[in-house]
Formats: structure tokens, sequence, C-alpha cells
């Protein structure tokens, strides 16, 4: 069974993701704050990480920018991260980081379903504006 580990300390969304994905063929979890994705990742060894942008003191940018730091020096396995956005724009910040997704806000079930379906066969899904040089699948 997939795990999808979320990062947000927005309520509405942890309730949106969990709607959309969670059942009996994925598990979501849920941390609240940014610091908390590295040493969750490392205990529960999750398939998917769906990061807000914007979560306390350390946003969905640069904790995506952390686990890939620990991916290229060995120290954790790669581990395909979405990202949500606030805007179209928000997709440069998201490209940079290295996320391997992203969908912009207002969410619903049917696009965190396909975005979650892609990532976890392995695909890049990217919604709104897509930086040059990059892949489109919505």
């Amino acid at each position: 069974m997939p795990r999808v580990l979320l990062a947000t300390d927005a309520d509405w969304i942890h309730e949106d993701v969990d709607a959309a994905l969670a059942g009996d063929d994925i598990e979501v979890m849920r941390v609240r704050e940014g610091v908390d994705v590295l040493p969750a990742v490392r205990e529960l060894a999750p398939d998917l990480v769906v990061l807000d942008l914007q979560i306390g003191n350390m946003g969905g940018m640069a904790t995506c920018m952390d686990l890939r730091l620990d991916e290229s020096v060995g120290r954790l396995e790669h581990v395909q991260v979405l990202m949500l956005l606030d805007r179209d724009v928000d997709a440069f910040l998201a490209n940079r980081s290295d996320a391997d997704g992203w969908l912009v806000k207002p969410l619903d079930a049917f696009r965190l379903r396909r975005a979650a379906t892609a990532l976890l066969a392995g695909e890049p899904y990217h919604e709104g504006m897509v930086p040059s040089g990059s892949e489109t699948s919505a």
C-alpha cells in the first residue's frame, strides 16, 4: 500500500488531501511543520511527499530542497514530491526546488488523485505554468 506524507499546517488542506487520497489503497500521514518532514521521511519511508508551499517557518520549497540535499549525498533514497502552489507563477519555485510535480490551489479530489497516481508511477505531473525545459503532464 503506498504511503503519502502530507506537510501542511492548514487543516482544510489536510481534509482535502485525506478525502481525495486516503482509503484502502493509500495511507495518508501528516506533519504540521516543514522541519518535521525529513525525520518523518526517514522514519516512515513514504512513497510520496505532498508539500504545501506555505508551511510555517520552513516552507515547501526549503523542505523539498532539504530532501533533495540528503538524496544527493546518499543519505536518503529518492522520494517523489508533489508541491501545492498558491499561484501559477509559483511553478518556478517548485521547479527550482526539484519537485517532481505540482498543483495550483484551490484543490479538488480529481486533480489530487490524478497527480498522486502519476507521481506514484514515477512520472512527473505539472499543472499551470511550466518553466522552460520542463515537460507538462496536465
